[in-house]
């Protein structure tokens, strides 16, 4: 029997003892106000610094609602790897917890998309074959090692009890799990399938269905809302973690893209069941499409004409002719098929592919201003079209946040001192507030020349919401801070010296500054870098200048290298996007975070562009600026991973303190104690160098030096 609900105090403190602590004052207002959040209806946003125990603070009160309201309770993460994270270590530990206090075990689930789980029907039957070379993955003894990988995941498939792809080790060849499972759109459905009392991914949903808490990711949380069809069990409260990148997460999930290859591979799939002159049309037009593609600008298509306009509407009414033939129950072949269970799936799966492909053509040519179309040319991949909705703000707020009270919670929300940046493009705030206040005055412009996406063009700015703007919907946002003494722990060294960045390079004087920062610091760097090619010359350049370790992002797996760097305080890593967010290395191993440019979006990407475009006068401040500081927060919060780290973040960027901006982006980060001082840095740097443990290796959990002394030189 299932007794009355704990007090939420009560219930926090046990779970926060299962793990060996006391709840700390900002874990214990963040949980407060997730409680006052769900009794008023009103979403939430709250930034919840490292180290504070989000995790905990939202899990209990949503488990308390969801058994005192017989209600599932929804958490998305942003990945799946922090959805495998919270269920094999955070909701544990917590329903546990909650056992003695509510009478029995809440139930959890995990659900992912339906292409993490293998499918029963491919595992038996093989997958529809492109070609020989795709049927030689499913001989009895294949010859290559990803027919070897196909074997190595049926016999797994035999023995598994979800069929989660997470749960291979090591994890599966791409192609040879994509031979395996099958998208939405492939999916057989279970009138057709066979297989369907077994299948995976249809087992997975049933658990959720009968679980108080399902943990799911953005992509799968924002295809619900979106698209009408349920995925989701029925739910009125829904907790976003890592809420800064659902945005993108929503985006990403609604986006097209189209490419020849594709056309070519639905071609050959549908050949058996259309006409000889429909396959002859369908293969043509995927000539014409690469062609056109080929011969097409990089960059948005604000209208498709000529070549290209041409191939999208052959792909439509081709695709729609295949489409009407392939309704009947059999192959042109002769060779039968039936809609029966078990029945031709190589026929719905070709339909299927078809029937994407004239989904999305129709979409491109139909597009109007409420949506991005554009080409990408690359050395890596064919040329492609691609079709994004130029807001995800309107959906957001219609197919979300009007249905579901929300609980969103990141350890970076607050922009420039206000979440009104971050709820503006959730749709939850409207537009009409002042940027003036976000711009400031914080000294005289950089004096280098001035990129056209890089400053405002009109000083009296408004924000905008983009399309399908309606009446904002109720929030509050909280800021329950951290357990960090962020200005006795570290340093914000600003090189103000420096000239503003350039086109060609990092300059020799930022690679000076770089070399003096890493050798006072005995290695122990990490260096966040705004392309490839930096990251690279700047490796290059100090492996001459200083005997120290160096590391660069492509020199082997990312996670190996960051294994290497934690491993040993001497060495520092050098690398790009992927290194500024996750990378959690605390203990003296990581006691320099160097970033060398403001990291502004870029420029020419179309969709960026398009939505700066879109806000007008404001759109500097909504999507550059802002998304700027989104990085340059989560790039900073790399240093400081627990209450006994010291170091620095430099930023070699001298518009941090110089442009009109600079004083949105520095309230956007944690209270550091500031300087452009080069000589005390190199102090306080080599300070904490000595302070450090020596000839002990600083692991991704440890936690080693006390740093008193340090501690004074970073508030002299």
């Amino acid at each position: 029997m299932t007794k009355a609900a704990p007090s939420l105090d009560d219930a926090l403190a046990a779970a926060v003892a299962a793990i060996g602590g006391d709840p700390r004052d900002g874990q214990r207002q963040m949980a407060h106000s997730v409680a006052r959040a769900i009794e008023t209806g009103e979403h939430l946003l709250v930034q919840a610094g490292t180290g504070t125990g989000k995790s905990l603070a939202y899990l209990v009160p949503a488990l308390l609602h969801s058994i005192t309201s017989k209600r599932p309770v929804i958490v998305a993460t942003a990945t799946i790897a922090l959805q495998r994270q919270l269920v094999e270590r955070d909701v544990p530990q917590v329903v546990e917890a909650l056992r003695p206090l509510l009478g029995r075990r809440p139930d959890f689930a995990i659900l992912k998309g339906r292409q993490n789980y293998a499918c029963r029907h491919r595992l038996a039957e093989g997958s529809p074959a492109d070609g020989a070379e795709e049927q030689s993955l499913f001989d009895p003894a294949p010859a290559t090692a990803l027919g070897q990988d196909v074997l190595r995941i049926r016999a797994w498939a035999e023995t598994s009890d979800t069929g989660d792809r997470d749960e291979l080790v090591p994890a599966p060849a791409e192609r040879a799990w994509r031979a395996l499972s099958v998208s939405a759109h492939e999916c057989l459905g279970a009138a057709r399938c066979g297989y369907a009392a077994e299948c995976f991914s249809e087992q997975a949903r049933e658990r959720a269905r009968r679980a108080d808490l399902v943990v799911t990711n953005h992509a799968m949380l924002t295809i619900d809302a979106f698209s009408g069809i349920p995925l989701l069990p029925e739910h009125d409260l829904v907790v976003i973690d890592e809420a800064h990148e659902l945005v993108d997460r929503a985006t990403g999930a609604v986006t097209d893209e189209l490419t020849a290859a594709m056309v070519e591979r639905a071609a050959r799939r549908i050949r058996r069941y259309v006409s000889a002159e429909t396959y002859e049309a369908l293969s043509v037009t995927a000539q014409a499409l690469e062609e056109a593609l080929a011969q097409a600008t990089p960059g948005r298509v604000h209208q498709p004409t000529g070549l290209l306009f041409d191939a999208l509407t052959a792909v439509r009414d081709v695709g729609h002719l295949a489409l009407g033939e392939t309704s009947g129950r059999a192959d042109r072949s002769g060779a039968g098929g039936s809609d029966e269970p078990g029945g031709d799936a190589a026929r719905v799966q070709a339909r299927a592919a078809v029937e994407e492909l004239h989904e999305i053509a129709g979409r491109v040519v139909a597009a109007a201003g409420a949506d991005v179309v554009w080409v990408t040319h690359s050395e890596r991949r064919p040329p492609a079209l691609w079709r994004a909705p130029l807001s995800v703000a309107g959906l957001l707020r219609e197919k979300l946040f009007d249905t579901t009270t929300a609980v969103l919670t990141s350890a970076t929300l607050e922009l420039g001192g206000s979440f009104d940046s971050v709820a503006r493009g959730l749709g939850l705030a409207g537009p009409g507030q002042d940027l003036e206040q976000d711009l400031g005055s914080t000294g005289p412009e950089d004096g280098g020349p001035r990129e056209p996406w890089e400053d405002p063009t009109d000083p009296d700015l408004a924000h905008a919401q983009g399309p399908g703007s309606a009446a904002p919907a109720r929030w509050a946002g909280i800021d329950v801070g951290s357990p960090f003494d962020y200005r006795r722990q570290a340093i914000l060294y600003v090189a103000r010296h420096l000239p503003p960045p350039g086109r060609d390079g990092l300059s020799d004087a930022l690679l000076t500054e770089l070399a003096g920062l890493v050798e006072a610091a005995g290695g122990r760097t990490l260096g966040l870098f705004s392309s490839q090619r930096a990251a690279e010359q700047a490796a290059a350049e100090l492996r001459v200048r200083l005997e120290i370790p160096i590391l660069c992002q492509g020199d082997d797996a990312t996670a190996e290298l960051v294994r290497q760097f934690a491993a040993d305080a001497a060495t520092s890593l050098f690398g790009t996007l992927s290194l500024w967010q996750g990378v959690d290395v605390p203990g003296s191993a990581c006691q320099l975070v160097v970033i060398d440019r403001i990291p502004f979006p870029r420029p020419d990407d179309p969709l960026v562009k398009a939505r700066q475009d879109a806000a007008g006068s404001a759109g500097f401040m909504t999507v550059s600026a802002a998304g700027a500081a989104l990085l340059l927060a989560q790039g900073a919060g790399r240093l400081i991973r627990s209450a006994t780290d010291r170091g620095v973040v430099a930023v070699l960027d001298s518009r941090l303190a110089t442009a009109r901006y600079g004083g949105f982006l520095r309230r956007s980060l944690p209270p550091f104690w500031a300087t452009s001082d080069p000589a005390q840095v190199r102090r306080s740097l080599r300070a904490l160098d000595a302070a450090a443990p020596q000839g002990q290796a600083a692991g991704p959990a440890t936690v080693e030096q006390s740093g008193s002394t340090v501690a004074g030189e970073m508030t002299a």
